[in-house]
């Protein structure tokens, strides 16, 4: 007997073990056949999605996962050389912020100096996430100093159903409409910042470029390199998308006219020596210095630009790549609506390509922005003197073609320092070329000084 119940025992123990194997088994199939069901179906038509729909809340119906990425852009967290930590402040009827992003002006009165008479002399602040690109441009003491046109939406809200009414349906019609408003009666036309609707399709999620100065700017540069008619919604490719939807407004531009037209200066080319030799073609400057009298220009954040100039851009990558990289969801591979420096998320946005720790690579970033960091320093330093020097040779009476000189080196350093500073890499994205731009200004500065002198000058060489 004992023979025979040991032999039950094993049967009903063999019977309970297949059992669980037949459970788990059927269990990894279903869960597989899920898997595949969601690959085949990667979301579900909750609303209908239309060219009027600027709210991201909505889009979210469609694409949770997305739409969780996009609200972290709320978040306020520094990298070593960039980010904006939260400072609280107490809101107002006329600024009803309760946090703010640190001054820049406070960390640095050298820029004071460089921007004197114009409105980034009164409030220039470190840069929040997309969640806030609205509301900051929106309460900038700059629309105190001088009243901005409503050309500057244009990177701040979700314009393409406001361009699209504006224009009766035109986009490039409604463009020029609300370029040419005043920014506080443009501003009533929208209520969102920078939304889905601005770089997706709503009926097909293909990514689309939606601003009519990229398209211009584009068509213009690539004329210049022998290719007509370029249209950017039918020419790019899929991961020239993927950049280029974030180059429609992380770009260098300028308003032209007294229409305010939108322009990204791309007629010559990307480089800042392009751009530079554009401006002085069209005459153009920003303002006039308040201490010394220069016609000077203002860059932008001309990220596009510097990026092309860079390894990565060479080499395929786009933005989104690093600052929005794949991630897996379930069955799902998704790009990463929390848009954020790659140094928050160096797993994702660095090792897929660089086989090394997250030490080393970000290690590798910090070494290239320190280097960066200390050369704009120099050429800080360097046009500051200049423009000391350019004031006190006025008072002292210094001869006209002298000043003259003076003041067209200083418009030379300042754009060259300005764009690397304006730039929020801090030269990462391109760092031989950051640095050649950093010493050219600084021997703009330096050719300067010897204007003042009255000491030959040889010219800079050809780029």
């Amino acid at each position: 007997m004992p023979t025979r119940r040991r032999l039950i025992v094993i049967i009903a123990a063999t019977a309970l073990i297949a059992a669980v194997i037949a459970i788990g088994v059927t269990a990894l199939l279903v869960n597989i056949m899920q898997r595949k069901q969601e690959a085949q179906n990667p979301f579900y038509k909750v609303v209908e999605l239309t060219e009027d729909t600027t709210d991201p809340q909505i889009w979210g119906k469609n694409f949770p996962m997305q739409y969780d990425g996009y609200k972290r852009t709320v978040d306020q967290e520094r990298t070593r050389f960039g980010g904006s930590e939260a400072h609280p402040r107490t809101p107002t009827r006329a600024d009803p912020r309760s946090v703010v992003a640190q001054s820049r002006l406070d960390e640095d009165p050298r820029l004071k100096t460089m921007w004197a008479g114009y409105a980034f002399a009164k409030d220039f602040r470190e840069d929040r996430g997309h969640a806030f690109m609205l509301d900051d441009q929106t309460y900038t003491q700059r629309q105190i100093v001088k009243k901005q046109p409503g050309t500057c939406l244009n990177c701040h809200a979700s314009m393409v159903a406001a361009y699209r009414k504006a224009g009766d349906g035109d986009i490039v019609k409604g463009f020029e409409k609300i370029n040419h408003m005043d920014f506080v009666d443009a501003r009533k036309l929208v209520d969102h910042p920078v939304a889905c609707l601005d770089c997706h399709d709503p009926k097909t999620m293909e990514l689309r470029v939606t601003r009519p100065a990229f398209m211009e700017g584009m068509k213009a540069l690539k004329a210049s390199q022998g290719v007509p008619d370029y249209d950017v919604n039918k020419m790019a490719t899929r991961q020239e998308m993927r950049s280029f939807v974030c180059g429609q407004c992380h770009v260098e531009y300028y308003f032209k006219g007294d229409a305010k037209r939108l322009v990204y200066p791309w007629h010559k080319g990307l480089k800042v020596d392009n751009i530079l030799a554009y401006y002085d073609e069209e005459g153009f400057t920003d303002f006039k210095h308040a201490k010394t009298g220069a016609k000077v220009l203002k860059a932008q954040h001309p990220e596009f630009e510097l990026w092309n100039q860079g390894l990565h851009a060479r080499s395929g990558v786009a933005c989104a790549d690093c600052h929005m990289p794949f991630k897996r969801e379930g069955a799902l591979k998704i790009s990463d609506h929390h848009v954020q420096s790659p140094l928050l998320n160096v797993n994702r946005a660095c090792q897929t390509c660089h086989s090394w720790s997250e030490a080393e690579l970000k290690a590798r970033v910090e070494t290239i922005q320190e280097r960066n960091f200390a050369l704009r320093n120099t050429a800080m330093d360097a046009l500051v003197d200049l423009i000391a020097d350019i004031e006190a040779a006025q008072k002292a009476g210094a001869k006209d073609d002298r000043l003259q000189a003076a003041r067209d080196a200083q418009k030379r350093a300042q754009f060259y320092l300005d764009f690397v500073e304006a730039e929020n890499s801090n030269g990462f994205h391109a760092p031989q070329e950051a640095a050649r731009i950093l010493g050219e200004s600084i021997n703009f500065s330096r050719l300067g000084q010897k204007s003042l002198r009255g000491l030959p000058l040889a010219q800079p060489s050809p780029k």
